[in-house]
């Protein structure tokens, strides 16, 4: 598995319908992707975003990176949606499972 997480803080004077519009179509084509497994995206009380999207391996992701219309976005929320970013990506990381037993 691939992991990528991305940290960041949108802009206070972004367009957040057309932001909206953007991070749906993305997800969507993301989904779409051969290696893509799962996604998932947190806000927290300060307004900061933590997606997370893991991936088959690392080719999966970098192909992920390279779809045109994905890169096109990219540039968009460099220009227009994010006050700043921070992008995280580990090839097997370490995972542990814990899930409690259901009381019969």
């Amino acid at each position: 598995m691939f992991l990528v997480v991305f940290r960041n803080r949108k802009r206070a004077d972004i367009d957040a319908a057309a932001y909206s519009a953007d991070a749906e179509a993305m997800e969507v084509l993301a989904r779409a992707q051969p290696g893509f497994l799962a996604f998932k995206s947190y806000t927290g009380d300060d307004g900061e975003v933590i997606a997370l999207s893991e991936w088959a391996d690392e080719a999966a992701a970098l192909a992920w990176r390279r779809v045109a219309a994905h890169a096109e976005v990219q540039g968009k929320g460099r220009e227009h949606y994010y006050q700043n970013y921070t992008l995280f990506a580990c090839n097997e990381p370490r995972v542990r499972h814990f899930e409690r037993e259901t009381d019969s």
